[in-house]
This record gives structure tokens, sequence and C-alpha cells, in this order.
């Protein structure tokens, strides 16, 4: 029967990046993933990298394709009234943003481990993690031939994200969520981006988002209702609307292009404590999701396996429990931090349901208020460039 130090189910940034580090330490793993690899080298998600998850990245061998292919920034925009106000992130804070995609991380973190010698089994489905209360838990799952294996391991790490099956073998979480009216409908253009920093445009129509995945790849949102059909949205009138929501007093043009990709993001709050149910741990989207539009979903899955990497080292290596007892601890600071920030940029910038003028005003008042005050602002970029990992 296999048998592994840590079993790790889902092969997004949480789990590479933990299969990772451990073997860095000189743990075994092995990464279980249900679908191809493929397609999660495909997957277009976040991509927005804060400054220590950047040097991170860089510190343990993963940060040269990153750093030649991908697009430091160093500050953002918010447009409102018609016009753009620079978040300058360096200047207040020292530190930038990369622009870097999540399946380009993917595919630096599958050819490191591949390169190692680690263990990525796709096309294996985790169905069952059984023991997981007691001293030797295991991840049952179906191979790509449709038959039923099981992995015996010391520890299990649940990064299967929001709909895997490990989060549901722990009992006695307490379930915290916010549902916001709104989705995001988003698409990947082949195009140059139409400015050299990402915006963040608040109108009457509501909010949009321009950023990017290379010199030659546009990332546009859309806030949309909810249970928007996607039907409805052809081609010509997502690039009307972009351009409406975008539009400057100073004649801005949005630069069209062949759209590769379209779909509908939902917009929600999550958060399950403890991340830790025995010899379980919760990291990433099958611990908490946050609305994107803080740019911190991938950011937070890379700080819980930072904080389990280094638990799980101390463990192994040295037969301490402290670390591990501290995890879900540890990492709930952050990631209430990243909930809050996420809140409220979302709030700040989208329309709600049954605003009125009032509110309208209250969110213009918020936003003149931050570009204007070197306190507020400094506050959005710190936030924004990540704050400093847990020590």
């Amino acid at each position: 029967m296999p048998r592994t130090q840590v079993g790790i189910v889902g092969a997004g940034p949480a789990g590479l990046l933990l299969s990772h580090l451990l073997h860095l330490a000189g743990i075994d793993s092995v990464v279980l993933e249900a679908r191809s690899r493929d397609y999660v080298e495909k997957r277009v998600r976040a991509g927005v990298l804060e400054h220590p998850t950047a040097e991170l990245l860089r510190e343990v061998g993963l940060g040269e394709r990153m750093d030649r292919e991908g697009l430091p920034h160093e500050g953002l925009s918010l447009r409102f009234d018609g016009a753009d106000h620079r978040i300058a992130l360096t200047e207040l804070t020292g530190k930038s943003i990369m622009v870097y995609g999540q399946q380009e991380v993917v595919k630096d973190l599958i050819a490191a481990r591949l390169a190692a010698g680690g263990q990525v089994l796709f096309e294996c489905t985790a169905i069952a993690v059984p023991g997981v209360d007691q001293d030797r838990p295991a991840i049952i799952y179906r191979d790509p031939a449709g038959r039923t294996q099981e992995l015996r391991c010391d520890i299990v790490a649940g990064c299967d994200g929001f709909h895997g099956v490990t989060r549901a073998a722990a009992t006695g979480l307490t379930v915290f969520e916010r549902a916001y009216p709104f989705a995001w409908l988003g698409i990947l253009a082949r195009t140059p981006p139409s400015h050299h920093e990402l915006i963040y445009s608040y109108s009457d129509r509501g909010f949009a988002l321009h950023s990017m995945r290379s010199p030659a790849l546009t990332r546009l949102y859309l806030q949309v209702p909810p249970d928007e059909d996607l039907a409805g949205w052809p081609d010509d009138r997502i690039w009307e609307e972009l351009a409406a929501r975008l539009r400057t007093s100073d004649g801005f043009t949005l630069r069209e292009g062949p759209v590769l990709e379209k779909g509908i993001t939902p917009m929600r709050s999550y958060v399950v404590e403890p991340m830790r149910y025995g010899r379980l741990f919760l990291a990433g989207d099958a611990a908490h999701i946050v609305p994107p539009t803080g740019a911190k979903g991938m950011n937070l899955a890379v700080a819980d396996v930072r904080v389990l990497a280094r638990a799980l080292t101390a463990f192994f290596q040295q037969g301490r429990e402290d670390l591990l007892d501290a995890y879900s601890e540890t990492c709930l600071h952050r990631v209430w931090r990243a909930e809050h920030f996420s809140w409220w940029m979302t709030s700040m910038l989208h329309r709600f349901p049954g605003d009125d003028a009032f509110q309208h005003r209250l969110q213009l008042a918020q936003l003149r208020y931050t570009v204007g005050s070197v306190a507020a602002a400094t506050s959005l970029a710190e936030n924004y460039v990540g704050l400093p990992f847990a020590q």
C-alpha cells in the first residue's frame, strides 16, 4: 500500500508550493489532482503576486521565469469622476507587485516538482480522507483507470479548493460567509493592454477592471448581476460596456481584440475556523474565499502553505507539534485582514442593488479621500502590495 509523509489533495498553487517547500526540507509528499496536467496549466485565475509572494518564489528557486516574463507594477489607478487617480504603491511602501498569471506559477511549480522526482498524480480524484482524527489518516482516490486506490500518510493537506472533498471530512468547523449581490464577467483578450497599470473603475454603470497577463494579453472585468446569462453578452456588447465604464474626460482609448476566454465569477467571502481538524490541514480556497477585488486569493494560499511547511518541518525533523497547533490561528490573522481589505475595496468600487444617490455620494467621498490623503493611500498601498509574512 503506497505511503508518504504528507498527502496533498490539489495541484493548484497551494498544493504544489507546499510539496516544493517540503521537498526542500527533505520531507516526502504526494500530490493528487483530479484534473489533467494540461487543464491545470491552462486554468486562468489570479494574476497579481504580492511583494512577499514574489520574494518567496525567488527564495525557493522559482523566480527565474517570473522575473523574465512577469510585469512588475509600481502603482495602480482608481478611476472615477472621469479621471485616473494613481496610487503610487512603491513610492508609498517601497514595494511593488508582480503581474504573473496563476497558471504560469503552476507551470513553474509542476516543472520544478517533476524535475526533482516529485510525485504529482494527475487525473486522480480524491473521494474520501478517512482517519484524519487519528494518527494514520489516508486518502482514498480513483486513479486514471477508475480503480479505487489508498494513499497512507501522516498528514493530509487539503488544498483542493472550495468544492473539494477535504473540508467535508472535518467536523465542528464554524463557517463565516457573505455573498455579494453581483458577479464579475471576465474576458481574456488578445490585445496589448490599454494602460501600463491596473485600473479599478467606479462608474454609474457599475465596476470595471482593466488588468493584463502579458504585453499581448489583456484581462478585463465587468460587474454584472449574479444570475447573469453569459449568452446575453456577445463580444461587441462587452467591449461597448467596458469602453463606457472605463471612459475618461481626456479621451482614454480602450484597445479591443479577439476574445479568447469568457466567464462569470460569483463574488463571495468565506472563512472556516479552525483550518485544522486532527491530522487534516486546510489551505487556500479550501479554507477561505475572498472577492477578487483585493487580489488576495492566491497570495493567501501561498501564505498558508508557508506557515504549514514550517510547522511540518518542525514536526517531522524535531517532533514538535506547537507550530502545528498554532497553524490555524497564525493563518487566520492574515486571512481576516485580507477579508476586510477585499470587502472594503469591493464595497467602495461596486454599485449595490438598491443604492440611492446618498450611497453614491458616500462612495465618491471615500474614493476622493483615499486618493487625496497620503495616510489613506498608504493604507491601501500597504495592503495591496502585501503585509509581511508571519515570522
